[in-house]
């Protein structure tokens, strides 16, 4: 059954490299070229989201996974390269998770704080957010550096990194595990469900105000532009949060599983194996949605994709009109 799991694991990373890294590539020069009809702040967080999500599929799918899979006893499999990797492949993850909890709360202020939306809705407020947040992430994540141990030694070299035995008997790792698990993804999950909650009471609590105000009776259907483009602000926000919970849910349920259970992921049996894969991959995947997400709710960012796309034809064709001239 393992070898069954390590096969479809061995294609899925594949293929999820392959769409991953020009996937999130289109969404960084799309949204940084500002035109998808997004404020300068909802652009910076959603720039950052896919750079973080991009560094994921580098570090853990590209330099972590398909490494081991494809090309399994190069350097990258010595102790000290593979150490870096993994605490890399770490900070990635977290930086994409927390990312996506400071874009929430950033749309939450914007819907549901008008006074506070002018001073924190600002393009500086969210360089400074995105920045405290990556080092402090990075900062966490320097003792997964030290917390692996060579599978084995070849001429005195450590090669091919596994988790130390202590990591999940020691006291201290054990804390540090809880710390690290907490932190992401269970408090993202509880921020983004609250504050998403709190969005949606919000909404409906100023629709039936706005209907009020503006005279609407039963039988009538005016359009108003202020809320089309707060439901169009919403699907964005919804769509993204959404699919980042459901991804991760797994690796979640996993988790709480294997703390509750006390039982090591070292001596699971094939069915709680294939539950602890499957959660991988599913948080693996979640870093090549959203640039599907805005293609999907957003027309703006549409039109720019068709755009580059259509550019490389066009400019071939400019450059056969000017040679037959």
């Amino acid at each position: 059954m393992r070898e069954i799991v390590y096969r479809i694991e061995k294609i899925y990373y594949l293929i999820l490299a392959i769409i991953g890294v020009p996937v999130n590539l289109l969404g960084i020069v799309i949204l940084s070229r500002g035109k998808c009809g997004l404020s300068t702040c909802t652009t910076r967080y959603l720039v950052a989201m896919a750079m973080a999500d991009l560094l994921v599929i580098i570090t853990d799918v590209i330099l972590w996974r398909i490494n081991r899979y494809y090309f399994s006893g190069s350097f990258l499999d010595i102790i000290p390269v593979c150490s870096v990797v993994f605490a890399l492949f770490r900070a990635a993850r977290d930086c994409s998770v927390w990312f996506t909890v400071t874009f929430t709360f950033d749309r939450f202020v914007a819907i549901c704080c008008q006074k506070l939306k002018t001073k924190y809705c600002t393009e500086k407020t969210a360089a400074v957010v995105l920045a405290t947040t990556c080092i402090l992430i990075c900062s966490k994540n320097v003792p997964y550096y030290f917390s692996v141990e060579p599978g084995e030694i070849i001429d005195n070299v450590p090669w091919f990194c596994q988790m130390k035995t202590s990591y999940y008997i020691s006291p201290g790792w054990l804390g540090f595990d809880w710390f690290d698990k907490v932190l992401s993804p269970l408090l993202p999950f509880t921020l983004i469900l609250l504050l998403n909650a709190l969005t949606v009471r919000h909404i409906l609590v100023a629709s039936r105000v706005r209907k009020g105000l503006r005279g609407q009776s039963k039988g009538e259907n005016r359009n108003d532009p202020e809320m089309e483009n707060r439901r169009k602000s919403v699907i964005l926000l919804f769509t993204i949060s959404g699919s980042f919970l459901l991804l991760w849910l797994v690796y979640v349920i996993h988790f709480l599983y294997y703390k509750i259970t006390s039982i090591s992921p070292r001596n699971y049996n094939n069915s709680q194996y294939i539950f602890q894969r499957g959660g991988y991959m599913l948080l693996n995947l979640s870093c090549c949605t959203n640039t599907f997400i805005y293609g999907a709710t957003q027309s703006k960012f549409r039109e720019q994709v068709k755009s580059i796309m259509k550019y490389p034809v066009t400019t071939i064709i400019r450059l056969i009109h000017k040679q037959k001239d």
